[in-house]
């Protein structure tokens, strides 16, 4: 959780989209969304992290103390993508440029695609 935290705080500070999924499924209002598509991409809300810059209007959840301490104590990473890893562990890759991260979203995407994952 503090690389995560590290990773959208670098996000943060640069002016960047945070381009968090979660935030889309909130929008969307479908947290059991396996897969998040462009039509996912274009819905029109402030919660929307692809389409608005900095942090949305207020939480998608109510979260765990370990996550407030992981933002409160990231950690410092020269990261600003990460991709769901591709063996499904619920782990991610982290990737400090986008030509990395890109590499990182195609074998994502192969095993989404391997295992029908619509």
């Amino acid at each position: 959780m503090k690389t995560i935290a590290g990773l959208y705080m670098n996000r943060l500070n640069r002016g960047m989209f945070l381009q968090a999924d979660p935030t889309v499924k909130f929008a969307f209002g479908d947290f059991a969304l396996k897969r998040i598509l462009n039509v996912h991409l274009d819905i029109d809300s402030p919660y929307n992290t692809y389409k608005h810059v900095g942090l949305p209007p207020g939480p998608i959840n109510f979260p765990e103390t370990s996550a407030i301490d992981a933002v409160l104590n990231f950690e410092r990473t020269n990261y600003y993508y990460m991709c769901a890893k591709e063996d499904f562990s619920g782990y991610h890759n982290f990737a400090a440029t986008l030509s990395e991260h890109n590499r990182n979203a195609a074998k994502y995407r192969a095993a989404l695609n391997k295992n029908k994952i619509r």
